[in-house]
């Protein structure tokens, strides 16, 4: 029978209640906890996902604010708060609870705990090498290392968070030597104990290998764990990309607008993001703007850093020649990828360029060569003809 008294039941319900989407009945329990236990983590964080399914971001955040005047060294809360304000779109405010934490002991600096919310941090930060590094350091501790190891994976898979997988050639045999970063995931993978997330990490390691016998085997592996669970975005979406480089399109959209059907589940925000956003730019490949803007909006509804989203709005501007609402877009896109996507900062100029903001074209191409001085095409493209367009 459900024990009322019991401060681990009622969590576990309030759970239980947020994964059926009985939102209410799982906020009802966490808050009658709360009055209880002012200091119950569990009940917070259900409270924070709650929160984050209905986009309250400034209830979401004060409240872990809070927490953090108070402790500034509550990690739990620290790591859920940079997620908050990162899909606030308030990245900016990250910097001082960071610091706070840092100087609550002699200790915490080198906590791993805090090296885990660093790590995370950066990463948000579009700085994946610098995320790597300090990750490295909480790797091996019982209670985050398994976060970190699974971030880590996922940024030495996909430090640049593609999407674009339709395009790929695939190689006839795996590559020999195997790329640094395949390699580096294979080794992490064997610190991570079985788990669907572990499966999953597993089957977007075969398919870096980009030949079609590996991708082959992870899209099996994929629809075996399906069978036993069935609704796992994850699983559904990583099972999308398969199909997308293997040129099954059609396989990877029915899976996609399936994963766009689902209610929206906070605990796994990252992989739904991830599946409009495939779905979204299968949709601009085949000519349907409007489907694809929508996903796109869907997409900043739950996080207004997502860099893609901005960028693939202008995407669809562009290709409708509305070269001034393109640049727009990509501006936030450019803002949230921390201004160290090269990509995104070819086609922010490349659209100053076409709507006759030359001075803004030049500034943002200095800004790219800065960082990537063999990025020739940019020099080229626009740099020339905005300096061209300037001369009387």
């Amino acid at each position: 029978r459900f024990d009322e008294s019991s401060e681990a039941a009622t969590v576990a319900k309030a759970r239980l209640h947020l994964h059926r989407g009985e939102h209410e009945e799982a906020q009802t329990m966490c808050v009658t906890l709360m009055r209880v236990s002012p200091d119950n983590q569990e009940a917070s964080m259900i409270l924070a996902d709650l929160m984050m399914q209905k986009s309250e971001w400034d209830a979401a955040i004060y409240h872990f604010q809070q927490l953090l005047e108070k402790k500034p060294a509550n990690f739990s809360a620290l790591a859920k708060l940079l997620q908050l304000l990162k899909r606030a779109g308030r990245l900016t405010d990250a910097p001082r609870f960071v610091k706070q934490a840092e100087k609550a002991s002699a200790r915490a600096a080198h906590e791993p705990a805090m090296r885990y919310c660093k790590g995370v941090h950066a990463w948000y930060l579009n700085k994946p090498h610098d995320a790597l590094k300090t990750l490295n350091h909480a790797r091996r501790d019982a209670e985050w290392g398994e976060r970190a190891v699974q971030l880590m994976v996922t940024i030495y898979l996909n430090p640049e968070n593609e999407t674009n997988w339709d395009d790929l050639e695939l190689a006839e045999n795996a590559p020999d030597p195997l790329p640094d970063s395949v390699f580096a995931a294979e080794k992490l993978l064997r610190e991570l104990p079985p788990s669907p997330r572990q499966q999953v990490l597993a089957c977007y390691t075969l398919m870096a290998y980009k030949t079609q016998q590996h991708i082959e085997k992870a899209a099996s592996a994929l629809l075996e764990l399906l069978k036993v669970e069935r609704e796992y975005v994850p699983a559904l979406v990583c099972l999308s990309q398969a199909y997308l480089m293997l040129k099954q399109a059609p396989k990877a959209r029915n899976h996609l607008k399936r994963v766009a059907k689902m209610t929206f589940n906070a605990e796994v925000a990252d992989e739904f993001e991830r599946g409009w956003l495939l779905l979204a730019d299968v949709y601009i490949v085949s000519g349907k703007y409007d489907l694809a803007e929508e996903l796109c909006r869907r997409c900043l509804t739950f996080n207004k850093s997502c860099a893609k989203a901005w960028e693939f709005l202008g995407v669809v501007k562009e290709k409708e020649m509305s070269y001034k609402d393109a640049a727009s877009h990509y501006e936030s896109a450019w803002v949230f990828e921390n201004e160290a996507s090269a990509a995104v900062g070819y086609k922010l100029s490349f659209n100053y360029l076409k709507a006759n903001k030359y001075v803004d074209a030049i500034d943002v191409c200095h800004k790219v060569l800065k960082q990537y001085p063999d990025y020739p095409k940019i020099r080229k493209d626009v740099l020339e003809k905005a300096r061209q367009a300037l001369r009387p």
